[in-house]
């Protein structure tokens, strides 16, 4: 994910559309026409009007106040986040009336990838069957260090990277060392990884060191690439440069955007993101932006890109699991996960745990949790180390970077239950659960000499239940717009293979590093481009739907139960039955989404009315739309914008919403509203019928919510469907009961 700092030194400055700006007018008293030229890194002209310049803050202060200027934004420096995912989702070319099959595998969609650029040699980015670059395309392949016009292609069909942004905050950015290239070529290898599970092709017998091998093809693999690199693996992205990014792709005639970035809370105000802008006036164009939801889970409010307008994803499993076997001296067995292939560690090792071995001065209780520094490298050289996760630790890798630097031979790390697999290059990792952690504790005790060894990991499919939310998935409510339902959607982001850059430095001490083709990654990062695949292929379909319309049809359609039928739940400390703050409409079911029935559309009057009401003065609002701005006080339009959810974060009273359908399905048709009340809350729906015919394609109604509460509510969910005998259109319901003197009376 992409993490903002504050900035030092340049800004981002935005006027209106009819300001004819020239340098003349942008320079300062203190500022030669010269220096005035040279301070601008982009002009933004596509999508929006602006330009960014490096700036002091006396200077930036100044140009504030200049006519037509609407707003000046301080830079800002983003961090990125991170085969058989596709057959999980049932998105398999066999199936006649399936979304690959009705799509033609995405022919037509252009997918823009705004991340760390792409490794163009990768099997997943060969043109062959791929149709002639399309007439409506205007990007550019954009050459610099090892990438010229050769490495575009009709499978990657635009290329651009950006990087004064970068240079301005950074300085200068050093490649001399081979760890980065100045071109779209990808060294940090996350970019590939996410093109490649949008729309690679199909790459037989592709694996990670042997594991998970099969096939591995992208969500839409007809449809055309369109790179973008505004991230470098030196540490971070631009705000500026993303803006540019933006601007090119909106110009350049993209369908859908595929953005794993973000910024962690505190979250920016929509008018002051860049990414927001930036996504707002894609989405304007017709584009579908679709974003990760981040990585802080499983705590709430930690969600992340909460803008209406587009599509954020959060992190879900799939049925493919890693076991790796924990032999014992006594020649039982317990099961792990792992992704250990080292052949020569597979024999007896002495085991240790971590709170026996204590480095002298560690904080009591750190070392069972191998904390940094924590252990005694002369007790933990050549043995096992067996550790517990602490409360702070968000995964294995802290445990794992402590144990390499004491010289032990491997790491079994006991952790709350999660299906997420730390890679180690150098020694075994193998992550269990706290009962086999204390069992293998209560093996130790009991034996003078313990010892144990592990089995190499095989690769098991169908043998775990999923989908459930990931543990490091960003959880709802938006702490910037709670009205909105964040979340949207769920898709696969544990252990997903995909494309690789081989450039991508392995964090190993082998003297021969393996060069990967293919990597083995998680984050929302991860699935964020599963959902950009699948609107490509949604678009190929219905190529006049909006991007609200497509985001309506995953939400409406998503499933709410696992491979079993039975709740899906949430990883966390505990699990849980997951709800709408964990996966918003449910996990993703393409095939379903074909044909939603009904869709909840919007479009630009509605996302200027929703900036209105969340009360951003005209002038902000004028910022991010570019259009002149006068907002009328609209009484409760949070909750009836016009979203496939509805979300009421505090009932007071009596509150009525509407919504608005649209009929997609058979032209007669008739729907009947049935509720799933949210526990204490009273739901009613006005009309209960909705009659469709060819005169009628659009109906509104009301729902109406009272509590039966009278002390203070926590949030609860429940759901309302419209059916008509083949479709069920459902939305969540969330409701949270606020007394409205409740603390002014104690």
């Amino acid at each position: 994910m992409l993490h903002l700092l504050q900035p030092i030194r340049f800004t981002l400055c935005i006027w209106e559309r009819d300001s004819m700006m020239n340098l003349n007018s942008f320079k300062t008293p203190t500022m030669s026409h010269e220096a005035a030229k040279e301070s601008i890194l982009y002009s933004y002209k596509h999508g929006f009007s602006g330009f960014a310049a490096v700036l002091t803050e006396s200077q930036a202060k100044l140009i504030a106040d200049f006519p037509g200027v609407v707003r000046v934004v301080p830079n800002r420096v983003l961090s990125l986040q991170t085969t058989r995912s596709w057959d999980f989702l049932q998105v398999k070319p066999h199936i006649g009336n399936g979304i690959l099959s009705m799509s033609h595998s995405g022919i037509g969609s252009i997918i823009g990838v705004l991340d760390t650029g792409i490794w163009p040699e990768s099997e997943s980015f060969k043109d062959e069957g791929m149709g002639k670059v399309p007439s409506r395309w205007k990007g550019i392949c954009q050459i610099g260090e090892k990438f010229d016009h050769s490495h575009c292609n009709r499978k990657i069909i635009g290329a651009r990277w950006y990087v004064k942004g970068y240079e301005a905050e950074f300085g200068k950015l050093n490649t001399s060392d081979g760890v980065e290239y100045l071109s779209p070529r990808d060294a940090a290898g996350h970019g590939t990884h996410t093109a490649s599970t949008a729309a690679g092709l199909p790459v037989e017998n592709a694996s990670f060191m042997g594991l998970a091998q099969g096939l591995a093809r992208g969500g839409a693999p007809s449809a055309w690439l369109a790179v973008y690199k505004v991230c470098w693996s030196t540490g971070g992205c631009s705000s500026a440069d993303l803006l540019a990014a933006f601007d090119d792709a909106i110009f350049d005639g993209v369908d859908v955007l595929s953005v794993s970035l973000g910024s962690p809370p505190p979250l920016p105000a929509y008018v002051e993101d860049v990414l927001s802008i930036g996504s707002f006036h894609a989405v304007t164009k017709g584009i579908s932006v679709v974003c990760s939801a981040g990585n802080s889970g499983p705590y709430p409010q930690t969600v992340i890109n909460t803008a209406p307008w587009v599509i954020t994803v959060a992190a879900s499993t799939i049925d493919r699991a890693f076991p790796t076997v924990i032999i014992m001296g006594n020649n039982q067995t317990l099961v792990g996960q792992a992704f250990h292939t080292m052949k020569d560690t597979n024999k007896f090792r002495p085991i240790v745990y971590g709170d026996d071995i204590a480095a002298s001065g560690a904080v009591d209780g750190s070392a069972r949790s191998c904390d940094s520094g924590t252990l005694n490298a002369t007790l933990a050289r050549g043995k096992v180390v067996l550790c517990f996760q602490s409360r702070s630790q968000r995964s294995a890798i802290i445990a794992l970077s402590t144990v390499l630097d004491v010289q032990a031979a491997g790491l079994i790390f006991a952790q709350f239950p999660t299906k997420d697999v730390a890679i180690s290059w150098d020694i075994p990792c193998v992550q269990v659960d706290f009962a086999i952690g204390t069992s293998l504790l209560t093996y130790m005790g009991m034996t003078s000499n313990p010892v144990v060894k592990f089995s190499l990991t095989k690769t098991a499919v169908g043998q775990q239940i999923s989908p459930e939310v990931a543990f490091f998935s960003s959880r709802g409510p938006s702490s910037l717009s709670p009205s909105i339902l964040k979340p949207d959607i769920a898709a696969p982001g544990v252990n997903i293979l995909a494309s690789w850059s081989p450039a991508s430095p392995v964090p190993t001490a082998m003297t021969q590093p393996p060069a990967l083709n293919f990597n083995i990654e998680s984050g929302t990062s991860m699935s964020c481009p599963h959902i950009s695949g699948i609107v490509a292929l949604l678009k190929a379909i219905h190529p006049t739907w909006s991007p609200a319309a497509i985001k309506s049809a995953l939400v409406t359609t998503a499933s709410l139960e696992d491979e079993y039928g039975q709740c899906i739940v949430a990883e966390g400390a505990p699990h849980k039955k997951a709800d709408p703050f964990d996966y918003g409409g449910g996990h993703v079911d393409p095939n379903k989404a074909i044909a939603p029935g009904l869709i909840y559309d919007m479009g630009f009057s509605d996302y200027y009315h929703f900036l209105c009401a969340m009360g951003y003065n005209n002038s902000a609002i004028s910022s991010i739309t570019k259009a002149r701005t006068h907002c009328r006080k609209s009484a409760n339009f949070l909750a009836n914008l016009n979203l496939p959810s509805i979300t009421i974060p505090e009932l007071k009273k009596k509150l009525t919403v509407s919504r608005t359908v649209t009929n997609v399905g058979p032209v007669n048709s008739v729907y009947t509203a049935f509720v799933q009340a949210p526990a204490g809350t009273d739901v009613i729906v006005e009309p209960s019928s909705l009659f469709f015919n060819s005169t009628i394609r659009k109906l509104k109604f009301k729902v109406t919510f009272h509590s039966q509460l009278r002390v203070q509510g926590r949030y609860s969910f429940g759901n309302l469907l419209w059916k008509d005998g083949f479709h069920v259109v459902r939305i969540p319901l969330v409701v949270r009961t606020v007394i409205q003197d409740f603390y002014a009376e104690t």
